[in-house]
C-alpha cells in the first residue's frame, strides 16, 4: 500500500458521506426493528446485528480492494486502546466472578444496606459512582468497581435492575467529564489552549445542576423502597477485596493495577477460607474470563467498522456540513457541540472524539468570540452524553455485562446523560454562564 493511500482522506460528495455513515444506521435499524417486531431486546443478538452492519461497511467503503478493506478494517480492531479495552475486560470478568464465588459481593451488599436505608439505595449508589469517577478520572474504573455491588443491592433491595445499573453508569460520567486527571478533560483543555481549572468551572456551571436534579430523581425514585433485613454480621475479611479496588482506585492507580490487586486478594481470601478450593476459584475466574466474550466480539467489530467509517472520510463529511452551517455565536456553540457529539457517534470514544474536532472546534470559538474553557466545557460535555448512551460505546457494554442487561434495556434509565445533555443546551440557547 502506497504512502498517499494510507494517509489520505478522499473527498466526500454529499451522497458518498451518507452512504459512508450508513452502517450505523443499518445496525440501529436491524437491531431495534427486529427487536420491536418480536417484542423483546433479548431475542436479537448484538453480534448479528453488528456483522450485518460491518458486512455493509464492507461493501460501500474503499479501498477498492476487498482484501485492503479487511486489513483497514483490522487496524481499527487491533487499535491499542481497543486492546486496553479488551484486557480490561479480561480482568473485569476474572474480578467479577472470582469475587462472587467467595462471597465478596453478598458481603459489600450487606455492609452497605447496614449503612444506608433502602430508601436512599438508589441515591446512594449514584452519588458513590459521581465521587469515585470525579476521584479516579475513568468511568470504566468506576463502572468495573460498583457496578457488582450494584447488581446485588438492586436484588436485596427490590429495585429494578436497569435502573440501579443506569444509576452507576451515569455517575460514572459524572466524573469523567469533570475529573482534573480524566483524559477528556486533558484533551479539551490542550486542543482549547486553557488551564484546567478554568475549564472546570465552566463545565461545573453546566453539570452541577444537572446532577443535583438527578440525585433528588433518585431519591424519589427510591423512597418506597421496602426496608431490607440484614440477619447476617459483616464477614469483613470477604468484604476487603472490594475495599482493596475502591481505595486503590480512589489513589489513582491504573484500573489494569487495580483489577490485578483484587484478583489477587479473592484468591487470598479463597486460601483462608475453608470452604473454598484453589481449583475452583481458578476455574470461577475462566467463567468470568469466558462470560466477556460477546463483549469483546462486539468491541471489536464496532473498532473495525468505525475505522472503515473514518478511513473514507465520514467525520470529514460531518465536520464540513456542521461548521458551514454557522450562524452567529449561539450557532457556533452548537456547532462545537454537535461536532464532538457526532464525531463520539462515529468513533466511540470521547476522548478520540475531541482529539479529532479540537483545532475545528478552536477556530470556530475564536472566530465567534466563544471563551476557550467554554468551548472545551462543550467540547467534554456534549461527547460524554454520546458516550454515556452509545450502546456500542466501552461503558455500556462493560455494564451491561457486568449487571447480565442488554445496553439497550439499560438506556431509558440513564438520567444523567440525558439531563447533562439538557442543561448544555440550555446553557448554549440563553448564553448562561458565559464569559468573554
Amino acid at each position: 500500500m502506497s504512502r498517499k493511500t494510507e494517509n489520505e482522506i478522499p473527498y466526500v460528495s454529499h451522497t458518498r458521506g451518507l452512504w459512508i455513515l450508513s452502517p450505523l444506521l443499518v445496525f440501529f435499524l436491524l437491531y431495534v426493528t427486529t427487536s420491536v417486531a418480536v417484542g423483546d431486546f433479548y431475542k436479537m443478538p448484538v453480534t448479528v446485528a453488528f456483522m450485518a452492519a460491518c458486512t455493509w461497511a464492507f461493501i460501500v467503503c474503499r479501498p477498492r480492494r476487498f482484501s485492503e478493506r479487511i486489513e483497514r478494517f483490522s487496524r481499527g480492531a487491533a487499535h491499542s486502546n481497543i486492546m486496553m479495552m479488551v484486557w480490561i475486560f479480561v480482568l473485569a470478568g476474572a474480578f467479577a466472578q472470582s469475587a462472587k464465588y467467595i462471597g465478596s459481593v453478598d458481603a459489600t451488599v450487606n455492609l452497605t444496606l447496614s449503612l444506608l436505608p433502602a430508601n436512599m439505595v438508589l441515591a446512594g449508589v449514584f452519588l458513590a459512582a459521581c465521587i469515585i469517577s470525579l476521584s479516579i478520572g475513568t468511568s470504566v474504573g468506576t463502572i468495573v468497581a460498583l457496578m457488582p455491588v450494584a447488581v446485588g443491592l438492586a436484588d436485596k433491595a427490590g429495585a429494578p435492575l436497569a435502573l440501579m445499573a443506569g444509576g452507576v453508569i451515569g455517575g460514572a460520567f459524572f466524573g469523567d467529564n469533570l475529573s482534573f486527571i480524566s483524559d477528556t478533560t486533558i484533551a479539551s483543555t490542550r486542543t482549547q489552549g486553557c488551564a484546567m481549572q478554568d475549564k472546570f468551572k465552566a463545565n461545573f456551571a453546566i453539570v452541577f445542576p444537572a446532577a443535583l436534579l438527578v440525585l433528588a430523581l433518585y431519591v424519589y425514585l427510591g423512597w418506597d423502597l421496602a426496608p431490607v433485613t440484614i440477619t447476617q454480621e459483616t464477614e469483613w475479611l470477604k468484604v476487603l477485596p472490594y475495599l482493596l479496588v475502591l481505595g486503590t482506585a480512589l489513589c489513582g492507580m491504573n484500573v489494569m493495577k487495580v483489577l490485578i490487586l483484587g484478583i489477587i486478594s479473592t484468591g487470598i481470601v479463597a486460601s483462608i477460607g475453608e470452604k473454598f478450593t484453589l481449583m475452583d476459584w481458578v476455574s470461577s475466574m475462566g467463567n468470568g474470563m469466558t462470560g466477556m466474550g460477546e463483549l469483546i466480539i462486539v468491541t471489536l467489530m464496532a473498532a473495525g467498522m468505525l475505522e472503515l467509517i473514518r478511513y473514507n472520510g465520514g467525520l470529514t463529511y460531518i465536520v464540513k456540513h456542521l461548521t458551514a452551517c454557522i450562524r452567529g455565536k449561539r450557532g457556533a456553540e452548537c456547532s462545537i457541540a454537535l461536532m464532538a457529539a457526532l464525531a463520539n457517534f462515529c468513533t466511540a470514544n470521547n476522548t478520540v472524539a475531541i482529539v479529532a474536532v479540537g483545532n475545528i472546534a478552536r477556530s470556530v470559538a475564536q472566530k465567534y468570540g466563544i471563551s476557550a474553557p467554554r468551548s472545551a466545557s462543550l467540547l467534554d460535555t456534549a461527547s460524554c452524553v454520546i458516550q454515556g448512551i452509545l450502546p456500542y460505546g466501552a461503558q455500556l457494554l462493560m455494564g451491561s455485562a457486568l449487571a447480565g442487561l442488554t445496553a439497550f434495556a439499560i438506556i431509558p434509565y440513564l438520567f444523567y446523560p440525558f439531563v447533562m445533555g439538557i442543561s448544555a443546551l440550555i446553557f448554549i440557547i440563553f448564553g448562561l454562564a458565559e464569559k468573554k
